[in-house]
């Protein structure tokens, strides 16, 4: 299945229409529309954000195959797929479409993250101008997946 039939199928699993899931990503309906007709996709960060909301995993969002579960169960990420990702985003860099944003790593729990993003304030708080990631998982990357490893 492509993702517009997997985010029409989550959504219809999950009885949300294209108004509610539009306004729960903070999007247009038409932008949901476009995505659920297969004539646009979203960005990178938005993918993020929609599996986060959906509890869904970026497998089963992008994926050629996805399971169906009953309307009461979660449907929660897979084990050894990362829950988070980290992004940078530059103030004085800009595109077309706003501020730049550079992918840092993933991570599998909420607490890993708050560490990162911590220990990169004060590293910046210091005027270090570089850091090492420390609590992001090894991964492995396929076309429309990501596994750690």
């Amino acid at each position: 299945m492509s993702f517009s039939d997997n985010l029409k199928t989550i959504c219809k699993e999950k009885n949300l229409s294209q108004e509610e899931l539009a306004e729960l990503l903070g999007v247009s309906r038409q932008a949901v529309s476009k995505w659920e007709s297969g004539d646009g996709y979203p960005e990178v960060e938005k993918l993020l954000m929609i599996a986060g909301k959906l509890n869904v995993s970026l497998d089963n969002l992008m994926g050629t195959e996805i399971v169906i579960t009953d309307a009461n169960k979660n449907n929660a990420p897979g084990q050894d797929s990362p829950k988070y990702a980290l992004f940078a985003q530059d103030q004085n860099e800009h595109s077309f479409w706003g501020a730049t944003s550079t992918f840092l790593g993933w991570y599998m729990t909420e607490e890993s993250v708050m560490k990162e993003m911590e220990e990169i304030r004060q590293a910046l708080f210091c005027g270090s101008d570089m850091y090492e990631l420390k609590y992001s998982v090894k991964n492995r990357k396929t076309f429309l997946s990501v596994k750690a490893v």
